[in-house]
């Protein structure tokens, strides 16, 4: 297996985190480095002790769930609770900061936002993070990459669409399937005929 780089490591643990999330509209994760070490994570979810979406439902007020604190500002809460500084500090996202979580981001002196997927990304937020001095980097989350059975998997899947061939699929039957192998793993299966 290809080692990761650090930015796919503290992305791969933002969506880890969001697997804890408790809304049903939107599982986001977020983590906190310093010094590449984590410092604080977080997920979209209810605040301690209040009812979560995933029991109840979202409440929605304006097209936005009032209920779930956002992950971002979770893992900057968690660090103000514990006294951990965050001035100059990264943050790991699944998905583009809301303008909200941008602000308090801004103000906890994050130093540069790494994020996962495009959402909703507010032109306002964009601009102020750039007057604000942070440096945004867009880090895609490539899942096979730390799918400890990826290997076996492709293996299987490779075989599968040999045995296909074997019994007499058309390429053309065949080219949807070696699509989508290539997108799961990021490869060129035609380079591997």
């Amino acid at each position: 297996m290809e080692r990761i780089t650090w930015d796919q490591f503290f992305m791969a643990q933002s969506h880890l985190l969001a697997l804890r999330s408790t809304c049903t509209r939107l599982s986001v994760g977020s983590t906190i480095v310093r010094d590449k070490r984590i410092i604080a994570g977080g997920y979209n979810g209810s605040i301690s002790g209040d009812d979560h979406c995933i029991e109840k439902g979202c409440y929605v007020v304006d097209n936005h769930c009032v209920r779930t604190v956002h992950a971002e500002v979770n893992a900057l809460l968690q660090c103000a609770k514990y006294g951990t500084p965050t001035n100059g500090a990264d943050l790991y996202v699944t998905h583009f900061p809301c303008l909200q979580c941008t602000k308090s981001i801004i103000q906890a002196g994050i130093k540069n936002l790494f994020y996962a997927e495009d959402y909703k990304n507010d032109s306002y937020a964009v601009e102020l993070l750039k007057q604000a001095g942070v440096n945004i980097v867009h880090v895609p989350f490539e899942q096979y990459k730390i799918d400890f059975l990826s290997d076996e998997k492709l293996k299987l899947y490779l075989e599968m669409l040999t045995e296909l061939r074997s019994r007499g699929a058309s390429e053309e039957q065949l080219a949807p399937f070696e699509k989508r192998v290539e997108e799961l793993f990021g490869l060129n299966i035609s380079s591997m005929k």
